[in-house]
């Protein structure tokens, strides 16, 4: 974090970093997912550009004060273009001993630490599994240091309102966001404004959020001259004009859903059971029921796919959504909507496995299960989305093909994307093309061929109950044309290819390269949400003078059609991914290259620096 500099005036001027990055970490009850996700609303309405990294703990509600109950919530944010959450915080805010032990290693050399002493007690420091109190010991002597009681601080903020000290306590979190807030030099009034309208029925409870807030950030003003707190003004970036919001990966998918939906001219259902990360996708789609969505929650994986296939079977946009956990309970039944052929979107937001592995963690590991992973021959399309606002964009992607093609689709996403935020400019949809569905709603002169098919291979889609069209439906092998029962040989063999030519023709963009140039020393290829790291990183690289590109891939299968001669256009090729080499197996698979795995599962995004330093390696 740069230091601050003062004009002539005494006014505190822009730092001389264009970024900082703030890292809030506390007991799983400390809120500091809320006190992150209203700081980023500070920052969105401040004009910055920033990305945020949500980290929870994997059990519900952890024993107070353990290493394993620590939630954390990092921002990054400045005055130009933010592709990551950041590498090492500026910022650390610790709210207990655990907050600390499990976040102090992150922190950038210098670095400030802010730590709530009121919770460093021998129970506490216990639990942390220290044996002496690190505020006091000159173990942090590396980092600045600054001790504040908060929690006494806050307790007298909000005694007038005559809360209980366990409510009182709950308060701490907006004193430390008042603090930061007077820190970056932001407005208090629209999260005061947000405070009163949360707490509008009880209002003690919002009068005293609001006291602590206000009293954070008086420490703040008050304080400004000794030690290390300092204020910092960062500069809005710049931006193109128009409408902007605050998305999430999960919010993106919901919204492009809708808006693929509405350019299909098509209701949507969406059937799905609750699982970490992908719950949210539920969520958001059960609030915008007035754009003809049907919102249910199945008993489980199985009954919510097959729901979801029963409406694509009735003529509406089938959705199910899941994590790989939950994908694997659906194998069988995404086989019958290959079987079948019928549109459908099945959104898996990737989190660390196998089994129940990880879940509040991020990671790849799902591609060869998106790819390879059913029963049989079943190919379909895999897409991935590379942010919250890709995320958007893939969506109606997703939809496109499943509906012009008439197969189920996969949109891969993961936890850091889910729960990531980023400022979106809204877009216009009448700038999209719309790809309205046509039923087919009367036999054809030649007779009605429920499995014949058009120039993309397509089925026509009928709706049950039309006159004179009724066809046989399930998931024992179709006859060509007819779609009976049938289990020749030839037949079989016929079908099967027919289903993977289908799937091989899907038209995709061509690969583009996302910067540098088309051939030279060294590709660095990702997909999914390494976006942001390799981008940073291929761009410091190039700025040393490193012959280095960033290939960045959305169609997982089937791949663009130029992208083999792309890649054996570079010396070397290598591929970041937060799994043991997936990707990198696909590519070798398909084209020959000798793609290099730069690999990572540690339930953590790749920071900046792994990949130059993987770049460097490569480069010699």
């Amino acid at each position: 974090m740069a230091t601050a500099v003062v004009d002539q005036a005494g006014k505190r001027q822009s730092p001389l970093s264009d970024a900082v990055v703030v890292r809030f970490a506390g007991d799983s009850g400390d809120g500091m997912q809320l006190t992150g996700g209203q700081f980023t609303l500070s920052s969105a309405l401040a004009g910055n550009d920033f990305a945020t990294f949500p980290d929870f703990p994997a059990e519900i509600r952890a024993p107070q004060g353990t290493l394993f109950g620590v939630s954390a919530f990092q921002i990054n944010f400045g005055s130009s273009a933010i592709d990551t959450a950041g590498d090492a915080p500026d910022v650390l805010v610790a709210m207990n001993p655990a907050a600390l032990k499990t976040n102090v290693p992150s922190l950038k050399q210098g670095g400030l630490i802010i730590a709530d002493e009121g919770e460093f007690n021998d129970r506490n420091l216990a639990k942390a599994k220290y044996a002496a109190n690190p505020l006091d010991d000159g173990s942090l002597a590396k980092w600045q240091l600054l001790k504040l009681n908060i929690s006494q601080l806050t307790m007298d903020a909000v005694k007038p309102f005559g809360l209980g000290n366990k409510e009182a306590l709950r308060c701490k979190n907006m004193w430390t966001l008042g603090l930061a807030l007077w820190m970056f030099d932001r407005d208090r009034q629209p999260l005061i404004d947000w405070l009163n309208a949360k707490f509008a029925k009880a209002p003690d409870l919002a009068a005293a959020n609001v006291a602590a807030l206000n009293a954070g950030h008086a420490y703040g003003e008050t304080a400004e001259l000794a030690g290390p707190l300092k204020q910092h003004h960062v500069d809005p970036a710049p931006v193109a004009p128009g409408l902007y919001r605050t998305l999430t990966g999960a919010e993106g998918i919901a919204l492009g859903l809708v808006a693929g939906a509405q350019l299909a001219k098509l209701p949507m259902f969406f059937g799905g059971y609750p699982i970490t990360p992908a719950s949210a996708i539920l969520h958001h789609l059960s609030r915008l029921k007035e754009y003809d969505v049907t919102t249910f929650q199945a008993e489980d994986e199985i009954a919510a796919i097959c729901s979801a296939i029963g409406a694509s079977y009735g003529g509406s946009l089938g959705v199910t959504s899941s994590s790989g956990p939950g994908i694997a309970l659906k194998g069988e039944a995404m086989g019958l909507a290959i079987m079948t052929e019928l549109p459908l979107i099945i959104v898996n937001s990737q989190r660390g496995g196998p089994s129940t592995g990880l879940p509040t963690k991020t990671e790849q590991s799902d591609l060869y299960q998106a790819v390879y992973g059913r029963n049989g021959d079943a190919p379909m399309p895999v897409i991935a989305a590379c942010s919250p606002g890709d995320a958007f964009e893939c969506a109606i992607e997703a939809v496109r093909i499943a509906v012009q093609y008439m197969t189920p689709v996969i949109l891969l996403t993961d936890g850091y994307i889910a729960n990531a935020a980023e400022p979106w400019a809204v877009p216009d949809l009448t700038t999209y093309e719309a790809f309205p569905v046509e039923f087919l709603t009367e036999a054809p002169e030649d007779g009605f061929k429920p499995y014949g098919r058009d120039e993309k291979l397509k089925r026509p889609w009928v709706k049950p109950g039309t006159p004179g069209l009724l066809h046989r439906i399930g998931g024992i092998e179709k006859e060509i044309d007819t779609g009976h029962i049938n289990y020749e040989a030839s037949n079989h063999q016929a079908m099967t290819d027919i289903r993977k030519a289908k799937i091989d023709g899907v038209k995709v963009p061509d690969q583009v390269v996302e910067l540098g140039a088309e051939g030279g020393k060294l590709a660095v290829v990702g997909w999914g949400s390494t976006f942001g790291p390799i981008h940073q990183a291929v761009r410091r690289q190039r700025a040393q003078g490193a012959d280095v590109s960033h290939i960045h891939i959305r169609h997982i299968w089937p791949l663009p059609a130029n992208l083999g001669e792309l890649l054996k256009s570079y010396d070397q090729v290598i591929v970041p991914e937060m799994n043991t080499g997936q990707l990198k197996t696909v590519l070798r698979d398909q084209y020959l290259v000798d793609a290099k795995p730069v690999n990572k599962v540690s339930g953590q995004p790749f920071t900046i620096a792994e990949i130059e330093a993987a770049i460097e390696e490569a480069l010699g």
